[in-house]
């Protein structure tokens, strides 16, 4: 089994930042990549940013260049630094990870983390 416990979300003022971090643990051979989505209540799930093994990102449009994703390879951790924080930007954050976990087989799975709640004041 794979965990990812995911921190940093709490309650900002607009403008200004937060950092959250998430790590991945239990029964990892590698992962590829781990990214950060985030859900507002009774909305979709939508993307913010996911980063690969290599160091490539992709961001969704939402973001406009106010986010960055960063990645410890070594800790399993993944980061998303997030600036210049909107009211609407008020949602649960979750990560995502593709982890193989079995050594014979070179097949990936998707976990999520629990989520962590990100709220921005006006």
């Amino acid at each position: 089994q794979v965990q990812l416990e995911e921190s940093g979300g709490g309650l900002v003022q607009a403008g200004g930042s937060l950092r959250l971090s998430c790590t991945a643990s239990g029964s990892i051979v590698s992962i590829d990549t781990m990214g950060w989505y985030r859900q507002t209540r009774g909305g979709q799930r939508e993307l913010i940013a996911t980063v690969t093994a290599s160091g490539g990102s992709n961001y969704g449009d939402s973001v406009n260049g106010r986010f960055f994703i960063s990645r410890d390879l070594a800790k399993n951790t993944v980061f998303l630094q997030m600036a210049s924080l909107k009211p609407e930007d008020t949602a649960v954050y979750y990560c995502s990870a593709d982890v193989r976990t079995d050594p014979q087989y070179l097949a990936f799975h998707l976990y999520w983390g629990q989520g962590t709640q990100v709220t921005v004041a006006s």
